[in-house]
């Protein structure tokens, strides 16, 4: 019986499949292979929500008589964009200068790789693990996140299943293996505020009411003052303007409408609850402002609709956890990873529902980029952290 030990092998016939988000591409069938000698057994739940694609899931488990272990993460990667901008094909998984190319090298697959050959190592090396082991894999992180991991979760629990801890694998290292681990993320929350007007001619301003001056009055209040000044484990919150439009192609026509849309991440001193109430508090207040509106005596008149569904902040203060990994990567890497809240969301928000998580992978330099790539050493090095934490915690 061949095993997956292999990380580099591992991580090519991943590449090798196209699994753009929401295809499953063949990744979800081939890890599957990879695991079933590994004495796994092997679901694959497909989840529906209307007005989103289907989306097919992975949900693999070697039981044991100890503590139970979820390693997470996911197959579906974003498009390569245009294809012969790449060194080398996106989905060849070619190797040059030490180095696999290829879409999703780095954001997930190599994780998942080095996971599964540690796995595989560890059994191979003492025919048990003193424990469970399971992987929560989507095909739905790179999408709309509803189809995905947050319903697999939901899924598993229902049968019964339960989790101690849960390492996600994302490319959390910004320079070299061993920087740092996530041990928790900020919240987001995104919404789109629309200032309605009177369309008119340009020339004539007193028939109309321009909407643009009233949005530039609400977009003020939200970016200042500063939500907050950060907390110990977490950045200050930032809003970003992301897209302001008139939908007016005309240089002589006063719009009838503007909007803007807004991301915020937010840490710990807020709730989506709490950060949504100071949201509509400021806009309030602005709209009786006429800093840009001069003239104007009626309040700016708005509406502002929230999209998606808000990402909640968390941080994990499972010392066995965070210890046990952090000694594995001192002890392969010679370095002590720092601890971090800071980047985007991941899938690691739904696990926390159900158990201590916390975030290590690559280094994340290449990924979403053209020619994403990892080192070979890297997969090596990942591999190892990983056998030594699978050692650490269950022993």
């Amino acid at each position: 019986m061949t095993l997956p030990v292999d990380p580099a092998e591992n991580l090519a016939t991943l590449i090798r499949c196209p699994s753009v988000t929401p295809m499953e591409g063949g990744a979800l069938t081939a890890l599957a292979r990879m695991l079933e000698p590994l004495g796994f057994t092997i679901e694959r739940p497909v989840f529906s929500e209307s007005g989103t694609p289907d989306v097919e899931n992975l949900y693999a488990r070697r039981s044991g008589n100890g503590p139970h272990l979820m390693f997470a993460g996911h197959t579906d990667v974003v498009p390569p964009g245009d294809e012969s901008a790449w060194t080398h094909p996106p989905f060849s998984a070619a190797v040059a200068n030490g180095e696999m190319y290829g879409r999703g090298a780095v954001d997930m697959k190599g994780g998942i790789a080095c996971f599964t050959a540690a796995v595989a190592r560890h059994v191979q090396k003492r025919g048990t693990i003193k424990g469970s082991v399971s992987f929560v894999i989507t095909g739905d992180e790179e999408g709309p996140s509803i189809n995905g991991t947050g319903k697999l979760l939901d899924w598993a629990a229902a049968k019964g299943e339960r989790w101690d801890a849960s390492i996600v694998g994302e490319p959390t290292n910004p320079e070299r293996l061993g920087d740092m681990i996530k041990i928790g993320r900020r919240g987001a929350i995104s919404g789109i505020v629309t200032v309605n007007g009177r369309q008119g001619h340009s020339a004539y301003p007193q028939l109309a009411d321009n909407p643009v001056p009233g949005l530039l009055t609400l977009c003020e209040a939200l970016l200042s003052p500063a939500f907050d000044a950060g907390t110990k484990d977490f950045q200050p919150t930032n809003l970003e303007i992301t897209s302001v439009d008139v939908g007016n192609p005309a240089a002589n026509v006063i719009p009838a409408r503007a909007t803007a849309a807004f991301n915020i991440r937010f840490g710990d001193a807020w709730t989506a609850d709490s950060l949504q109430a100071e949201v509509h508090n400021r806009l309030d207040r602005a709209a009786r402002r006429k800093k840009f509106r001069k003239g104007r005596t009626e309040p700016i008149d708005y509406d502002i609709v929230w999209r998606d569904r808000p990402s909640h902040v968390f941080l994990t203060r499972d010392d066995r956890l965070i210890d046990a990994l952090s000694g594995s990567i001192s002890a392969v890497t010679g370095r002590r990873p720092g601890l971090s809240t800071t980047g985007g969301t991941s899938d690691a928000r739904f696990i926390k529902d159900h158990c201590p998580v916390v975030e290590f992978g690559l280094v994340g330099k290449t990924m979403h980029m053209v020619d994403e790539r990892v080192a070979l050493a890297d997969l090596e090095t990942l591999t190892a952290i990983y056998e030594r934490f699978l050692e650490d915690w269950f022993g």
